[in-house]
């Protein structure tokens, strides 16, 4: 079972691997978006790890992810505060008000949190969006926490020969199609920190 520290750790697992990977990120948007992606979501990720690690940090695990989403939206600039902020109040809505949660409640409650993002985007697979690696991430997690590292990560790789049909990457039509969409990047770098956080404590 998974408590409120399990998902903390996992926003600041998620925060130190945006931090590390902010240039990059920001490096993928330049040439099919507005060069900020990196530095948009390392503003967030900084605020949401300041928040869970303050005296009135959320207790459950719902509301941990809810807290995240909630400054995600208010901290970052773009469709992706919306987006990621979007994904972790659904997902922590799902979880409702439990202490502990169980690895198929998070399988579940991610599911309805990536449905609200295509909702949101109104994107569907192949639009060369974070869709491309959310979906294949989150259905990897019924193998294992690794397996869906993977598979978000293959799905990131996956959007370089797509045509962008959502989101500022879209406006290049085919001038999009050789590059790696900066939004499933990220969203690979969040599954794979909830990778690393549940191997650690179930090592």
């Amino acid at each position: 079972m998974r408590d409120a520290e399990f998902f903390r750790r996992w926003m600041a697992a998620a925060a130190a691997s945006v931090a590390r990977e902010a240039d990059r990120l920001t490096e993928l948007d330049s040439p099919i978006g507005d060069a900020d992606h990196g530095s948009n979501l390392l503003r967030g990720f900084t605020a949401v790890r300041g928040e869970l690690e303050g005296d009135d940090a959320a207790g459950t695990p719902g509301e941990v992810l809810q807290q995240a989403g909630r400054t995600l939206i208010s901290t970052v600039g773009g469709a992706s505060g919306p987006l990621y902020g979007t994904l972790l109040r659904r997902t922590g809505k799902e979880l409702g008000t439990a202490a502990e949660v169980s690895d198929e409640d998070l399988r579940g409650a991610l599911d309805a949190g990536v449905a609200a993002v295509a909702q949101l985007g109104g994107a569907a697979p192949g639009d060369k969006t974070m869709l491309d690696a959310l979906l294949p991430g989150v259905a990897a997690l019924s193998t294992s926490y690794a397996a869906a590292g993977d598979a978000a990560e293959s799905g990131a790789l996956a959007t370089v020969p797509m045509l962008a049909r959502k989101g500022r990457a879209s406006y290049l039509g085919e001038r999009s199609i050789g590059h790696q969409d900066p939004g499933a990047t990220s969203s690979a770098l969040l599954l794979r920190a909830l990778a690393a956080v549940a191997e650690e404590e179930d090592a």
